[in-house]
């Protein structure tokens, strides 16, 4: 007979992120609760694997709280995110009105913990690298903004007794996810890489398995409000980084470097143009400023606090990237 170790709910579980984290949950053996908006790539393998699924919105507070209802422990990772075209109230009403109808609920049936994904994207450019959870808020988006708006739901429940800690991951890739780092897989095996502007932009990369590490440590204890910066152990240039990706596939890459002004013009006008017509326009700011903004940061806090260890560097997570790329069709 399985011995269930805990009962956990985790929100936007079909995810490229969540469905790591359930992944590894039922691994351990623990009964696992999903909350997400649509089945996603996952759905089938998670539910095989025995997650409890259910499809709905976080701000249905009576789905989210017959499914927090008995759960020793909430892993809240659903968002809106990179929806170019959604006006702000959807970010608003799921990012923050959802946020609040969850922790809400965790607090209501006494949860032992509670994990907010929150980003790293809430400091903005850290214009000093390397940053740290003491950095300004300082966000470039409304994503970003309505996550540290998040943020302080989560720190107004924690006053009224809800065990949460925010974890603000750096930028998440490895396999499963088709779309963060697929660019640039892409232009590297094209053997062509246009940097706008110098490279010399600090990145700072985080493995899904090392994120699924902290989102464990987080969970196994009752936090007080504490917020932790998430990372692999080091941060890259992006000449770097491109260079790395390079070698995971066993191929060359020119870095051929252009200015970065008429990158921004071409994304303010790609947006500009798309969302009358309510498209998804294919250039955007926000990537745009992936050439010119710094993400670098310490994660010592994580480190002394959590006892979060980075164990997979750069290179063997771009070679599971790659490898996942390859075998799925997207290379």
């Amino acid at each position: 007979m399985t011995n269930v170790r805990s009962r956990s709910l985790v929100t936007g579980g079909t995810g490229f992120t969540g469905s790591h984290l359930v992944r590894r949950l039922l691994g351990r053996g623990d009964h696992v609760r999903v909350l997400d908006t649509a089945p996603g790539l996952f759905a089938d393998e998670l539910r095989a694997l025995g997650a409890e699924l259910t499809f709905g919105s976080v701000t249905d507070r009576d789905v989210v709280d017959r499914l927090i209802a008995g759960v020793d422990r909430v892993f809240h990772i659903a968002a809106v995110f990179r929806k170019i075209n959604l006006p702000n109230h959807v970010y608003h009403e799921v990012n923050v009105v959802g946020t609040r109808v969850v922790g809400e609920a965790a607090l209501r049936h006494g949860v032992r913990a509670f994990v907010y994904c929150s980003t790293q994207g809430v400091h903005g450019h850290i214009k000093s690298p390397p940053g740290d959870e003491t950095s300004p808020i300082n966000p470039e988006d409304y994503y970003q903004q309505t996550k540290y708006e998040g943020e302080e739901e989560i720190a107004t429940l924690v006053a009224a007794g809800l065990p949460a800690i925010t974890l603000r991951p750096m930028a998440i890739y490895g396999p499963g996810d088709p779309a963060r780092f697929l660019f640039l897989f892409r232009a590297v095996k094209r053997g062509r890489f246009l940097m706008f502007g110098s490279g010399n932009t600090l990145y700072h990369p985080l493995y899904i398995d090392n994120l699924v590490d902290a989102f464990e440590l987080a969970g196994g204890r009752s936090g007080h409000g504490e917020v932790y910066l998430i990372g692999d152990a080091q941060y890259y240039s992006l000449n770097d980084l491109v260079r790395a990706v390079a070698t995971s596939m066993d191929t060359k890459v020119h870095i051929h470097h252009v200015p970065f002004a008429p990158l921004w013009t071409a994304a303010a006008a790609c947006e500009a143009l798309c969302r009358p017509l309510g498209i998804e326009p294919p250039l955007f700011r926000r990537r745009a400023d992936w050439f010119r903004q710094n993400r670098a940061f310490r994660i010592e806090n994580a480190r002394r606090e959590l006892g979060y260890k980075p164990h997979v560097d750069l290179s063997l997570g771009l070679e599971r990237t790659a490898r996942w790329y390859q075998q799925h069709g997207y290379l």
